[in-house]
Parts: C-alpha cells; structure tokens; sequence
C-alpha cells in the first residue's frame, strides 16, 4: 500500500526525506565513542591509516568520526555494523550491550528511521601497558 499526501495536508508531509550512509554512520560513531570500555572505533590497520590521515592537513575530518561503523540505510529502516576495541578489564558483554542502546537511541532520535539491528565485532582489547596505536610516533621530526 503506498501512501500519498494531498496538497492539503500539512506542509511537513509534503516530499521525502532521505538520509545518507555516511549520516546514520557519524551519528552511530559518535554514539559508540561516547559509552564507558569503548577505547577506540575501528581495526588496528584503519586505525593506523586513519592517524596518519589525520596528520595531513585536510586529511582528517569526518570521516574519522565514522571509523569502524557501517551502515545499510533504506527508506524506513537501517542496520548497522560496528567494530570496537574495548579497554581491558571491562565486561564485554556489558559494554557490547551499552553500545547497542546507546546507537539505536542516538539514530532513532536523530533520523526517524527504525535500527533492526546494531552487528558488533570486538577486533581488540586495548592493554593497560600497551602503546596506543591510533598515534603512531611521527617519522619525521
């Protein structure tokens, strides 16, 4: 069944909406990066590259921000995937669990549209003594 909207209607239903990947992909890093264990958003190759991006002016920007989550968008519902490394120490399951809760309220609220499921892959654990190495020392001094 399709829905229509007369020229009567209210002028907020009126025309489409669409929202892009890239959108419901910063809004769901974002969203991950703000929940306690999450130590960085990513692998540990994308992470790299992703740094060493970041040192190049103009290099960076927003697209770091979307690091390690991937989005399937349509035109009601969306899905997502998001890979994490977690601080030692901390339950996975748990913060796994606050990840998925904190996504899909940040999506929902922010684009309307419905999460059917928030995929995540733990891809490291970030040690205690370990270098972090998302900020590889410089070659060049």
């Amino acid at each position: 069944m399709s829905e229509t909207t007369s020229a009567t209607g209210a002028a907020g239903t009126r025309g489409r909406t669409t929202i892009a990947d890239g959108v419901v992909e910063k809004i769901a890093g974002l969203a991950a990066r703000d929940v306690v264990g999450v130590h960085a958003m990513g692998s540990g190759t994308s992470r790299a590259f992703g740094a060493m991006r970041d040192r190049v002016p103009g290099g960076g920007g927003p697209k770091a921000v979307s690091r390690g989550v991937k989005a399937e968008v349509g035109e009601v519902q969306t899905a997502l995937d998001l890979e994490i490394v977690v601080d030692y120490g901390v339950s996975i399951s748990d913060v796994a669990r606050d990840v998925r809760e904190n996504v899909v309220a940040a999506v929902e609220r922010m684009t309307g549209l419905q999460v059917v499921e928030v995929n995540i892959a733990v891809s490291d654990v970030k040690l205690p003594d370990e270098e972090d190495e998302s900020a590889p020392e410089p070659r060049i001094q």
